[in-house]
């Protein structure tokens, strides 16, 4: 949802039927037979939470933003399927809704990633094995960095370059305890890095 609707009542999946006028009886979903649409559709299937008079609207992901920008320019209030890291969550002032987890999972369908290595990698190499355990991305990070790639056209390693160039201090944490090759300072040592990458 747009923090508006939001803020207006709308803050469970139990309550977009209350206000289904608003919504145009309507819920944005992405392409045909994405996960996210099924949940959303099966919904609408069994009329869970009242929303058997619903109608998803499949569309390409780029026609769903396109959508729900349009919607938020007018004030209007839109439903739409939303996910994290992905650039709607910085290109939109949104909230997701309670109450699917029987659909979605827990924690609003949250996911943890692992670093798996081969047996026996993190003894062998220490050292990687430090920055590997410090590592810890933000979704703020993963929203802002896709966005550059996905929305700015940036290649991968400039969109990295440059979010590491505006938030030099997790290099502190991400460093810690670890050393270039040649057993240097590697904060410093990618700190220089990216002053001469600098564009």
């Amino acid at each position: 949802m747009p923090q508006y609707v939001y803020d207006a009542g709308v803050t469970s999946v139990a309550d977009i039927a209350k206000y289904a006028d608003k919504f145009d009886s309507r819920i944005y979903g992405i392409e045909p037979g994405n996960d996210g649409n099924r949940q959303i559709q099966k919904m609408i299937d069994t009329d869970d939470f009242n929303l058997g008079d619903f109608r998803l609207i499949e569309s390409s992901e780029a026609g769903m933003e396109s959508q729900v920008s349009r919607a938020v320019r007018r004030d209007k209030w839109v439903a739409f399927l939303g996910w994290a890291p992905h650039p709607m969550n910085s290109n939109f002032d949104m909230k997701y809704l309670s109450g699917a987890d029987e659909y979605f999972g827990p924690n609003y369908g949250g996911a943890t990633v692992h670093t798996n290595v081969r047996s026996g990698y993190v003894e062998q190499c220490a050292n990687v094995g430090q920055m590997l355990e410090n590592l810890e991305f933000s979704l703020k990070m993963e929203n802002e960095m896709m966005g550059k790639i996905l929305n700015d056209g940036e290649k991968p390693q400039m969109a990295a370059r440059e979010w590491l160039r505006n938030n030099p201090s997790v290099l502190n944490k991400w460093l810690d305890g670890v050393t270039t090759v040649d057993g240097k300072d590697a904060v410093e040592a990618v700190t220089e890095y990216l002053k001469k990458t600098e564009a």
